[in-house]
């Protein structure tokens, strides 16, 4: 009864705050239309045919035609066989190719297994940080910033490296097999021996020495090997899902296949949300099933760990199948053609760039400036939502056993929505373009990260409300909260992620090796790491979170102003981009 009641609360308030985001997008119209849609073009065959099957938004396809007014872009009525042949057209554009599907199911399958272990990982990180001895949510800015930050950065510079040393899919091999090695160990050897391995004694010792502000930096130092496990967690999502996942999707795919099928991408993986979320509820309940005195978390982690390898395992095998049926054969195919990498490209992939050179020319440039301030802005907005959730989340949920169920429902709940975004994604990328599909996820944080805050500010009064739906108003900021992450997690994967690999398309190879690395794995951390840091400055300030929540309120709102203005400087580059991609493809 009590899942019943959650799923239905939780269920209640998402939908509301979509409505409320929806009031906003509503009113927010591209500049140009979309040429399946708003206008009947006439153009010659072959145009309206690609356009028709690519779905284009007419701010990504030029043609004179675009220019004139509505009325001469009116075509006669089509006669019914005309209209049938449409209809099958269409009906037969949906399916992909063979060709596609050979990179489209085991992309699918590559992406599913990922967000199967970040699923579980994510979940297990925060309750074993959250419900550590003597720690809590406030710990989290302070891993973010001096823990989590530092790794990233130390990453990029080996990253790079290697690209210079190695091939990429052996770059591919040598970043997932140490993190599946980690999180094996961690839960046969490290967690099952922390109380040897966790200075318990030293630290107790410096905390009645310092004064009470340096509780959450003791915390980190008490429970290291939980910490470390923190930052091992974050960064397989920005490792192998943004940087090498991506990375990889870019090299195999065209312009068109990504237009086409980045926003469905994801549906696979959300599909492994909901699984993997209900999998951890399992697990969580499993552990209350047990004997006494048996070591429940441990038996735990051996259970979730042991699914984050045999899904490590799924995803190499794939990745080899890729290179092997999919990425062999087409350098074959240019090799075969002419259109093989020429010698000077290649001499110049293999020019090494120190870390601080690679950020000084990242910075020169305009183009990956702004695609790098939309990643530090949702990297801040979401920090500042997610951690003083996180802090009501423990007051709500102390158990362990209770927290973990929690969150496996909330990461299925997150799947299912997603799902459903991903429907909209296509549609909102054919009919409004870039430029919308980009402004739909600082909309949806905007929106539902002040009504969060809103609630947490006005709790007293809104007691009659939580009366009213039979709760209280600790759950329903919970379930706002809740719904606020749901929200945000599933505009990010099926809109923002889309969004900024469609970028990365027309770049150069130098900017899309080092620039997305630079970007996804320093970028998003930085961004984290930004919202942490206005955190630790806050709670210093004026002594909690709870009482910090104006100022964060405020912040959020400026990050949502910086986060528009990028986008919509990038968006008229990415047009101006591919338009000189597709005349230098034509000439």
């Amino acid at each position: 009864m009590a899942g019943a009641r959650f799923v239905t609360s939780l269920t209640f308030m998402t939908t509301m705050m979509m409505m409320m985001s929806a009031s906003f997008i509503d009113g927010f119209s591209p500049n140009t239309g979309s040429i399946v849609g708003r206008h009947r073009l006439v153009i010659n065959g072959q145009q309206r045919k690609l356009a028709d099957q690519l779905m284009i938004p007419s701010s990504s396809y030029r043609s004179s035609s675009l220019h004139m007014s509505d009325t001469t872009l009116t075509s006669p009525p089509l006669d019914e066989p005309e209209k049938k042949r449409g209809f099958l057209q269409k009906l037969k554009d949906v399916i992909p190719k063979k060709s596609e599907r050979q990179k489209l199911i085991p992309l699918g399958l590559m992406f599913f297994t990922i967000l199967f272990s970040y699923t579980i990982l994510r979940d297990t990180k925060d309750v074993l940080m959250v419900t550590a001895p003597k720690s809590g949510a406030e710990v989290i800015p302070f891993i973010k910033t001096y823990v989590n930050l530092p790794a990233a950065i130390g990453f990029t510079g080996i990253y790079a490296n290697m690209c210079d040393r190695m091939e990429q899919k052996d770059v591919f091999y040598a970043c997932v097999i140490p993190f599946l090695a980690f999180f094996g160990l961690f839960a046969t050897v490290i967690y099952p021996f922390r109380g040897a391995l966790h200075p318990h004694g030293l630290v107790d010792v410096l905390a009645s020495r310092l004064p009470m502000n340096f509780a959450a930096p003791l915390a980190i130092v008490r429970n290291w090997s939980f910490a470390l496990f923190y930052v091992m967690a974050e960064m397989w999502g920005s490792v192998v899902s943004s940087l090498l996942f991506w990375g990889f999707a870019n090299e195999v795919t065209t312009v068109e296949e990504a237009k086409k099928y980045y926003p469905l991408f994801g549906m696979g993986a959300n599909v492994a949300l909901i699984f993997s979320g209900q999998y951890v509820r399992w697990v969580s309940q499993m552990r209350s099933t047990l004997a006494p005195g048996v070591d429940a978390w441990a038996v735990s982690l051996r259970y979730l760990m042991g699914a984050v390898l045999a899904s490590g395992g799924v995803l190499c095998a794939t990745y080899k199948y890729m290179q092997d049926k999919v990425v062999t054969p087409m350098r074959l195919e240019r090799e075969a053609s002419g259109k093989a990498e020429p010698p000077s490209k290649a001499k110049k992939k293999k020019e090494r760039m120190t870390l601080k050179e690679s950020a000084k020319y990242l910075v020169s440039s305009p183009y990956i400036r702004d695609l790098a301030l939309l990643v530090i802005s949702y990297g801040m907005c979401i920090n500042l939502v997610e951690v003083s959730w996180k802090a009501k989340l423990k007051q709500a949920f102390p158990n362990p056993n209770e927290y973990s169920a929690f969150m496996g429902n909330f990461s299925s709940a997150t799947g299912t929505v997603t799902l459903v975004m991903m429907l909209l994604g296509r549609t909102i990328f054919s009919k409004f373009g870039w430029r919308a599909g980009a402004l739909v996820t600082p909309t949806m944080i905007g929106v539902t990260g002040l009504s969060f805050f809103m609630l947490n500010m006005f709790s007293g009064a809104m007691a009659p409300v939580a009366g009213l739906l039979g709760t209280t108003p600790l759950m329903l900021a919970v379930l706002v909260g809740a719904a606020q992450n749901i929200l945000s997690k599933s505009s990010k994967y099926s809109l923002f992620d889309p969004c900024k690999e469609m970028a990365y398309i027309p770049l150069d190879k130098e900017q899309k090796t080092k620039g997305k690395a630079a970007i996804d794995v320093i970028g998003n951390p930085l961004g984290k790491s930004g919202g942490a840091l206005i955190q630790q400055i806050l709670i210093f300030g004026v002594g909690s979170l709870a009482a910090a929540t104006p100022y964060l309120a405020t912040i959020l709102m400026g990050l949502i102003f910086v986060w528009f203005r990028a986008a919509n400087s990038l968006s008229g580059q990415f047009n101006k981009a591919m338009e000189d991609a597709e005349a230098a493809e034509a000439a």
